[in-house]
C-alpha cells in the first residue's frame, strides 16, 4: 500500500478544496451591496439543504441524531454554530467593500492564533521557536494596522473567530459533517426568520432577478463542494500535509484582491505580510509531528 503522502487522489481534492475556497471572493463580490445578512442567511438555508443530501448519501444521519440526543453538544455546536456564522458575514462584508486583502490576512494568522489558543486554553507547549514566530506575526497585525491608521478588525475577527470555532470544536467529540449539518440546522431557524423580517419590510433581494437568485441558491453549492473535497482529502492525507494546503486559500485570496479587484498592495503592506510569512515558515520549520494549527474539525470559509 502507497504511503498517504502520495496519495494523488487526496492531494487533487486538497488543491480543489483550499483553490475553491480562495477563488470564494469572485463568487461573494456577485452580490454588490446586498447586506451580508440576507447573503449569509440564505447560505446556510442553502447549505443546509445540500449538507443533509450529503449527510443522508453517507449514511451519516444516525450521527446527527445522536449527537441531538446530547445537550452539552448541542450547546457547544449552537456556540461554534454562532462563530462560524460571525466569520462567513464579516468575510462577506470584507469581500463586498473592497477589503480582500485583509481578508486573506485573517486567514494567513490564523493558524498562529490556534496556537496562542492552544498555549492559553488548552495549556499546550511551544517550543522557543514557535513563540517566536507568534510574536513576528503580531508585530506584522500591528504594524498593518499601525500604518493605516486603524485597527485592522476584519483580519483580527476573521482569524479569532474561527481560531475559537476551531478550539470548541476540539471539545466536542464529534466527526466534521455532522458537526456541520448540525451547526447549519441550528442557525437555519434564525437565517430563515431574518429572511422573513427582509421580505416583510420590502428588503428583500432574493427574487430581484433569476440570476440573482440564482446566485443565493448557489451559495449553498459553492459551500458543499469544497467540503466534499476537504473531507475526501482528510481521509487520503495526513493532516500534516494537508496543513500546508490550508495557506493556498489565503494566497489566492491576496491575489484575487490585488490583480482581479485591483485593490491597494503598498511596500508597508508588503513588510507586514513579509513579517507574517515569516513567522508561518519558523512555525512550520520548528514544529515536530502534526501541527496544532491544523485540525480535520476545522471547515474553512
Amino acid at each position: 500500500m502507497n504511503p498517504p503522502t502520495l496519495s494523488r487522489q487526496g492531494i487533487l481534492y486538497a488543491l480543489f478544496a483550499y483553490g475553491a475556497w480562495g477563488l470564494f471572493p469572485i463568487y461573494w463580490k456577485g452580490f454588490g451591496s446586498i447586506p451580508p445578512v440576507e447573503v449569509i442567511s440564505h447560505r446556510l438555508i442553502w447549505s443546509l439543504l445540500f449538507l443533509l443530501i450529503l449527510v443522508a448519501a453517507q449514511r451519516q444521519l444516525p450521527a446527527c441524531l445522536r449527537i441531538l440526543r446530547t445537550p452539552r453538544l448541542v450547546g457547544i455546536l449552537t456556540l461554534t454554530a454562532a462563530l462560524l456564522s460571525f466569520n462567513w458575514g464579516l468575510f462577506v462584508y470584507g469581500v463586498n467593500t473592497g477589503q480582500v486583502v485583509e481578508t486573506s490576512l485573517g486567514y494567513f494568522i490564523n493558524p498562529l492564533v490556534n496556537v496562542v489558543l492552544g498555549f492559553v486554553i488548552l495549556r499546550e507547549r511551544l517550543s522557543r521557536a514557535q513563540i517566536f514566530a507568534v510574536i513576528l506575526a503580531a508585530a506584522g497585525v500591528i504594524y498593518f494596522g499601525y500604518h493605516l491608521w486603524k485597527v485592522p478588525w476584519i483580519a483580527l475577527g476573521i482569524a479569532s473567530s474561527f481560531g475559537l470555532y476551531g478550539l470548541f470544536r476540539k471539545m466536542a467529540p464529534v466527526d466534521p459533517l455532522p458537526g456541520l449539518a448540525i451547526e447549519t440546522a441550528i442557525m437555519a431557524p434564525v437565517a430563515a426568520g431574518l429572511i422573513a423580517i427582509m421580505g416583510a419590510h420590502g428588503s428583500m433581494h432574493f427574487l430581484d432577478t433569476p440570476g440573482l437568485t440564482l446566485l443565493f441558491i448557489g451559495g449553498g453549492i459553492v459551500t458543499a463542494f469544497p467540503l466534499i473535497w476537504f473531507i475526501s482529502a482528510a481521509k487520503l492525507l495526513p493532516l500534516s500535509i494537508l496543513g500546508f494546503f490550508q495557506y493556498l486559500a489565503p494566497t489566492l485570496q491576496l491575489a484575487v484582491g490585488l490583480f482581479l479587484f485591483h485593490e491597494k498592495f503598498t511596500p508597508r503592506d508588503a513588510i507586514a505580510f513579509g513579517l507574517i510569512w515569516t513567522a508561518i515558515g519558523i512555525f512550520l520549520g520548528f514544529s515536530r509531528g502534526r501541527p496544532k494549527a491544523f485540525t480535520s474539525e476545522e471547515v474553512p470559509q
